[in-house]
């Protein structure tokens, strides 16, 4: 284990890890991560879902085979393609019903009074999803592993690929249905100078130079901020603070509705914008691969 300072020391006692109970941040790095790992009520979970480049765009697959292969002792695997999706619905992860949800997670041995680490190997985007559900069933509870697996493994961390039992645990659902837009609220939404419209998807995409959907384009009105710009591509973190609250206006108090293809990149957007304070974030969770398949929805290249 890798020295712990005087300052990690603060924040492990502040945040509960060694015996205090009260929140912690959304955002913890892997020393506090590894310094408490051992936390009777500390569940790690890991989110991957690897995408491939396909001639159509691209296909998502589940990120099992790696956590089965290595992961952060202690960790489970949180099924994105699975348990986590609505299957039965014809867009690709899709929110299930809270208490579906909510079952999963306690078979992943969330309950009321655990804490949650949530990472991927992905920029964090699939994590920040899984972090957006469990808001959006009124768990608070849980924070992202800043750089993930990527910064896990390149500090030389512990990995295993042993996996421990599960104590099934129960979790209350008291849902925030106003986390989650659909495609009504988004129309509404156009030309409301009340409500802001972020994009999550690459510039390239948002132009319409580029398209994994049915028609190219954008929301009209939408800005853009990638979710991928959101993180150093060196390390693998979030940027400062100071960095992300430029992208990102100034307004704290007003609707804003995150989109991008299937929910995934927006939840990255949506969660740093709340870390950041700002009170009125929803995601909608059905994004492009509705409404770019529904010819009587505006996108425009402009």
């Amino acid at each position: 284990m890798l020295p712990v300072s005087r300052c990690d020391i603060g924040t492990l006692v502040r945040s509960g890890t060694w015996g205090y109970r009260s929140a912690m941040d959304q955002l913890v790095s892997t020393r506090w991560l590894e310094a408490g790992i051992e936390a009777k009520d500390l569940v790690v979970l890991d989110c991957t879902v690897r995408l491939e480049s396909t001639p159509d765009g691209y296909k998502s697959i589940s990120g099992r085979a790696d956590f089965e292969a290595a992961h952060i002792p202690g960790a489970r695997f949180a099924d994105l393609e699975g348990a986590l999706s609505d299957l039965t619905s014809p867009h690709r992860f899709a929110v299930p019903e809270p208490q579906v949800f909510a079952a999963a997670m306690e078979a992943l041995g969330v309950g009321d009074d655990s804490r949650v680490v949530l990472y991927d190997d992905n920029q964090s985007m699939w994590a920040s999803r899984v972090w957006w559900m469990l808001r959006w069933i009124g768990f608070d509870r849980a924070a992202l592993l800043d750089g993930g697996m990527r910064a896990w493994r390149d500090e030389g961390r512990p990995i295993t690929a042993e996996e421990g039992d599960v104590v099934r645990s129960r979790l209350t659902v008291n849902v925030r249905s106003s986390l989650i837009a659909d495609k009504s609220e988004v129309m509404a939404a156009i030309g409301d100078g009340s409500t802001c419209i972020i994009d999550a998807l690459p510039e390239a995409m948002f132009r319409g130079e580029a398209t994994a959907y049915r028609r190219p384009g954008h929301i009209p009105g939408a800005t853009n901020t990638a979710a991928s710009s959101l993180i150093d591509t060196t390390s693998g973190r979030f940027l400062s603070d100071a960095e992300l609250e430029s992208k990102f206006g100034s307004d704290r108090s007003s609707r804003t509705i995150t989109y991008c293809g299937g929910g995934i990149a927006a939840s990255a957007d949506a969660f740093v914008m709340t870390r950041l304070g700002f009170e009125d974030v929803a995601v909608y969770t059905a994004s492009l691969q509705e409404w770019a398949a529904d010819p009587d929805t505006p996108l425009t290249t402009d």
